[in-house]
């Protein structure tokens, strides 16, 4: 192991694949690849420790963590999957998450408690948690390290030139390095995006956001601003218990907190806002903070929170998040995530697609070290099943924003989030429970044959179609051919009468605003299952209790 391999001329290539960023998705790669015995080199044009944002995990993310730990034997990628497990070994800096909440805002008026979703994540299967950044990307830095993978931080490449035997990167100032086969998991700003002119001009994805964030002290609890509720108008578990969405028309807030629970030693707050730059146009009179107070202000409640509240590093604030790219792979090189675009964080979807296209990048990439077959077919899956997940990602996000104009057209769409991110997360852990009971890989390959890369349930084609109705019925709005009241009826309708939507659960009940159910309510559900379900959804929702309540009993933790 070592930090800082000999610079190697010449024409055979050094390393097997050279990773550029060292970031949690290029360390996450270069700590797999390495534990398998390929030979990684893993540069980046700063150093560890440093600041990211991206920090809400959702269920699906914590199954793909699971899976990469087990499939590749990586034991330490476990660390990240659950709230005790990450507080034990890296130190109380993480927040809780108990669910999602969503809260819906108006100008000039204070929240009404009856425009308010709370989605619980149950702790039994997935217990998630707010992850600070700086500490996970540096400790799966340090794992790539543990394995055998190279390093070499504060290097800027320059210049990527491909040969028929491999790849040489080079620094402005001549440093060189060889390899097989590069996977670009820097950012935005990929050497490889650019140097192949990858970035689509017009950016392809409808949804429009700029952003702005950083880490703040002294953010005050959600909970407190809604003190003066009664009983009915309070959610199951305490709002900054989870990740908060502030939303408004066409725009949002987030506050995840590192500080919401006893054991937390962690004073820090994560805030942000997302606005569309076609209503919010970037101010040029305003820094990123006042501009961030003054749309803060419109909304009293919103205000309240951060009234107090201060930041402790320079505010980051953005043009447009959106970018595309026309492909992801090529002969001897792969855009790995943000490397090849990016929608909006609005429903924490960045790490669990890059920790998806890993599971699937890996083992081709093993196998290709072997065969020493690195051509752009062999990775046309991967290709094809990320930018799915950007394209899927953008539809959701952009009927979302739509949707903020009226609170019942939004819970629709929120319930196709839900129950679509519920079931995609079922079908992962059925395809992990096998490979727990025979160790046969073959269980995950096969969940890659699905007609709808991308999509969340990619495999079942009523969900498919019940899916694009909703962003159907929502462009219909947004263009003034129907009402919101009307797609909200035509969606709900569809919803009630499906037999692959959990009733009772509150997945199809329109006007429940806290689905965090109780016994009562699950044994409703239970009934709905052994009576009336579709038999693909009774097999993933009992299979997995069953699994996840084995697996209790003998003391694991499962995810």
């Amino acid at each position: 192991m070592s930090d800082s391999p000999a610079l190697v001329s010449g024409p055979a290539p050094v390393y097997d694949v050279a990773i550029l960023g060292s970031g949690i998705a290029g360390s996450m790669l270069a700590a797999v690849l390495a534990r398998n015995g390929v030979k990684v080199l893993l540069l980046d044009a700063s150093a560890h420790p440093r600041f990211a944002i991206g920090e809400s995990t959702i269920p699906y993310t914590l199954v793909c963590l699971r899976t990469i730990s087990e499939r590749y034997d990586v034991p330490e990628i476990k660390t990240l999957a659950t709230f005790t497990n990450s507080t034990k070994v890296l130190g109380p800096k993480f927040g809780v998450k108990k669910h999602f909440s969503f809260l819906l805002h108006h100008e000039g008026q204070d929240q009404d408690p009856k425009e308010v979703n709370q989605f619980g994540t149950p702790g039994l299967l997935h217990e998630a948690s707010h992850l600070y950044r700086q500490d996970t990307d540096s400790y799966m830095f340090h794992v790539a390290l543990k394995y055998g993978a190279h390093s070499r931080q504060n290097f800027r490449v320059a210049d990527v030139d491909f040969d028929d035997s491999g790849v040489t990167l080079s620094t402005a100032e001549g440093e060189q390095y060889r390899a097989r086969y590069v996977v670009d998991a820097s950012g935005y700003r990929s050497p490889l995006a650019e140097k192949f002119n990858l970035r689509e001009d017009p950016c392809r994805f409808s949804h429009h956001s700029r952003s702005m964030w950083n880490h703040m002290t002294q953010v005050r609890p959600t909970d407190e601003l809604f003190t003066h509720r009664g009983p009915e108008d309070t959610p199951p578990s305490p709002w900054y218990q989870g990740t908060v969405h502030h939303m408004f028309e066409r725009g949002w807030f987030w506050v995840i907190g590192f500080d919401n629970h006893e054991w937390s030693r962690n004073p820090l707050c994560s805030v942000g806002l997302t606005l569309d730059p076609r209503k919010y146009p970037k101010s040029a009179d305003m820094t990123p903070e006042q501009e961030f107070h003054h749309i803060a202000s419109r909304f009293p409640d919103i205000a309240r929170q951060y009234e107090g509240a201060r930041a402790v590093r320079n505010w980051v604030s953005t043009d447009r998040l959106q970018y595309s790219s026309r492909q992801c792979a090529g002969d001897r090189w792969f855009l790995l995530s943000h490397a090849a675009g990016f929608i909006d964080p609005l429903y924490s979807r960045g790490l669990s697609n890059t920790a998806e296209a890993i599971n699937s990048l890996t083992w081709r990439l093993l196998e290709a070290v072997k065969d020493d077959n690195f051509s752009r077919e062999r990775f046309d899956y991967v290709d094809r099943m990320q930018q799915g997940l950007f394209d899927y990602n953008d539809s959701l996000v952009n009927a979302s924003f739509i949707s903020w104009n009226d609170y019942d057209l939004w819970t629709a769409v929120y319930r196709m989030w839900a129950w679509g991110a519920n079931a995609g997360t079922y079908r992962l852990s059925e395809g992990l429970f096998k490979y727990f009971k025979d160790g046969n890989e073959q269980h995950f390959k096969d969940l890659e044959k699905a007609p709808h890369l991308g999509l969340y349930w990619p495999d079942h084609e009523g969900y498919k179609g019940l899916y694009d109705l909703m962003v159907g019925q929502v462009l219909d709005y947004e263009a003034g051919r129907t009402t919101a009241r009307e797609a909200a009826d035509t969606i709900y309708e569809q919803i009630e009468g499906a037999n692959f939507v959990p009733k009772n659960f509150g997945f199809a009940e329109r006007n429940l605003r806290f689905m965090i159910p109780g016994p009562k309510t699950l044994l409703k559900t239970a009934r709905w299952l052994h009576t009336e379900a579709d038999p693909v959804v009774k097999r993933m929702m009992t299979g997995n209790g069953r699994e996840a309540i084995k697996a209790k009993l003998k003391g694991r933790r499962i995810f």
